[in-house]
């Protein structure tokens, strides 16, 4: 789905802090949308949690660090965080360039994904969040 410009794939879950998730199994892929990686700009830097760590939805898991500001990352579901993209240490772009492919961020191993899914919202609901944005 295309709204306003910005790429919204129907496959994935999304928090209103601009984090998708990808259901794959019993883990959960995380990244950050197309509108948070169009929003921030260049990215020369991401702080990602570390591996093992028991997570929170919502809590902080690290970071985002582009030219204009700094962001930090919220997790959209609870669980413990079983793998974390390495590359990004290496190539932080890859958020800007493939922010849905090679630009995940970690998988998590779900704790209560029935629960959380409550407060995340469909492609269908982001995109609708992310138009009230832009008015």
């Amino acid at each position: 789905m295309q709204v306003l410009d910005y790429d919204i794939p129907d496959n994935l879950y999304y928090s209103k802090e601009h984090e998708w998730i990808k259901i794959e199994g019993e883990t959960a892929v995380i990244g950050i949308t197309d509108y948070a990686q169009e929003s921030l700009h260049e990215i020369v830097y991401v702080e990602t949690p570390k591996v093992g760590s028991q997570i929170e939805q919502f809590q902080t898991m690290g970071s985002v660090e582009s030219i204009k500001s700094v962001s930090d990352l919220f997790v959209p579901v609870s669980g413990k965080i079983m793998e974390i993209n390495a590359y990004l240490a290496e190539s932080p772009e890859l958020l800007n360039e493939d922010p849905y492919g090679k630009g995940w961020i970690a998988k998590v191993q779900l704790a209560n994904f029935s629960e959380d899914l409550k407060k995340l919202l469909t492609a269908e609901q982001y995109a609708d969040y992310v138009r009230s944005l832009e008015e």
